[in-house]
């Protein structure tokens, strides 16, 4: 297995040319997923079962670690696996067919539509910090910001008379994400109305700013989604990564191209983006045990 895990560093790092950031996270992950087999005496790839693997990432979980930190280590498993079998060290790959309630406790959460209106409409007065809370959330939803990269957005990122905004991800990476409507509307009243009343020096350069006029910090829009999840009545408590999930799932069942998710994310790598192919079979599976007559 090690030996496999070397030669899968090169490919990555050779023949795909990821970055060697990526290479890191995509071994490191796999290397604690060896370590875990060999404990259990798997020391073969043809020996690991579809259990072995959602039991490391159960215990992953039973360790506090995020959902997200959880779907990447799928992710990386599902690359590797998709290697062995081009390089005919496996027939087949068992992560082809993990589905199933275990597997769902796992992926990232999302909200349902019915969840999303309600924590977009928590903030609706007209004081300029409940505009600005508005327009976040909105523009949370509408683009699938990443919580660093909405706090850093900046106003000449934001091209709304085009329908777009222009921010810049992981590695400096820039990329455009287009902006729906209804974050149209809540931005524009944002920064006509709230912003020049927040930003007294008129010379702030970022979007959206705290009551002294400085740029929110990650923590602060935390707390914002956070506080709009309680008004929303959630009986969960929400975070900004949370709305990312729910605007790829959401696409995603819309019938989106993967491809596009994708590149509205900032994904490098298409494998990352395929965690809500998982999320979107399990609420087929769901619909289908609910609904079918036959289905039980």
């Amino acid at each position: 297995m090690q030996r496999l895990l070397e030669e899968f560093r090169d490919f990555t790092a050779l023949e795909r040319g990821l970055s060697p950031r990526s290479v890191r996270a995509y071994v490191g992950d796999l290397e604690g997923f060896v370590e875990a087999l060999q404990r259990r005496g798997v020391t073969a790839p043809e020996a690991i079962r579809r259990d072995h693997i959602l039991d490391y990432l159960e215990a992953g979980q039973d360790a506090g670690l995020e959902p997200a930190t959880l779907a990447r280590r799928l992710v990386s498993i599902k690359i590797f696996f998709r290697y062995l079998v081009q390089e005919r060290v496996l027939e087949s790959a068992v992560t082809d067919v993990m589905d199933g309630p275990r597997l769902a406790r796992l992926l990232p959460d999302f909200l349902t539509a019915a969840e999303i209106d309600a924590v977009l409409t928590a903030f609706h007065g007209e004081d300029p910090l409940e505009q600005r809370n508005r327009a976040i959330l909105e523009t949370f939803y509408a683009t699938g910001m990443r919580v660093s990269e909405l706090a850093a957005l900046r106003l000449d990122g934001l091209h709304l008379e085009e329908g777009y905004a222009r921010v810049v991800g992981k590695g400096d990476k820039e990329r455009v994400i287009p902006v729906g409507l209804p974050a149209q509307r809540a931005l524009a009243q944002y920064l006509q109305i709230a912003r020049p009343r927040l930003d007294r020096s008129g010379r702030a350069l970022a979007v959206f700013l705290s009551r002294r006029g400085s740029a929110l910090t990650r923590e602060w829009v935390w707390a914002i989604v956070r506080e709009a999840g309680r008004r929303a009545g959630l009986a969960r408590e929400i975070h900004p990564h949370m709305l990312r999930h729910s605007f790829a799932s959401h696409l995603l069942q819309g019938g989106a191209d993967l491809r596009v998710i994708q590149e509205m994310l900032g994904h490098a790598d298409i494998g990352t983006t395929q965690i809500y192919t998982h999320v979107d079979q399990q609420r087929l599976l769901e619909t289908h045990r609910r609904f079918h007559p036959r289905a039980t």
